[in-house]
């Protein structure tokens, strides 16, 4: 049951991004889509998005939505060379 995520829908977030605003992006993309990957790179970028993922979870419950995450690796092309990025795949589920 794998369904692809359309290009757009890919959201960047920095360690500086605020969770409550990835989170609301989050549930917008669920609700029009049934799903989003968030792409972060660095250890603060990823628990920012941790943190947006939890709080989209809250988001999408009144609707009777539950989320899931499967976490992995991306490779990113650089001016610097090759970064190595973490990718949430998000899905709506219920």
């Amino acid at each position: 049951m794998s369904e692809t995520i359309p290009e757009e829908n890919i959201l960047r977030v920095s360690a500086g991004s605020n969770p409550q605003a990835v989170a609301s992006a989050i549930a917008h993309s669920i609700y029009e889509t049934r799903g989003c990957k968030i792409r972060a790179v660095g250890a603060g970028a990823v628990n920012q998005a941790v943190k947006a993922i939890a709080i989209a979870r809250g988001y999408c419950a009144p609707r009777g939505l539950d989320l899931s995450c499967i976490p992995g690796f991306s490779t990113i092309e650089s001016h610097d060379g090759q970064i190595s990025a973490i990718v949430f795949v998000v899905n709506a589920v219920g």
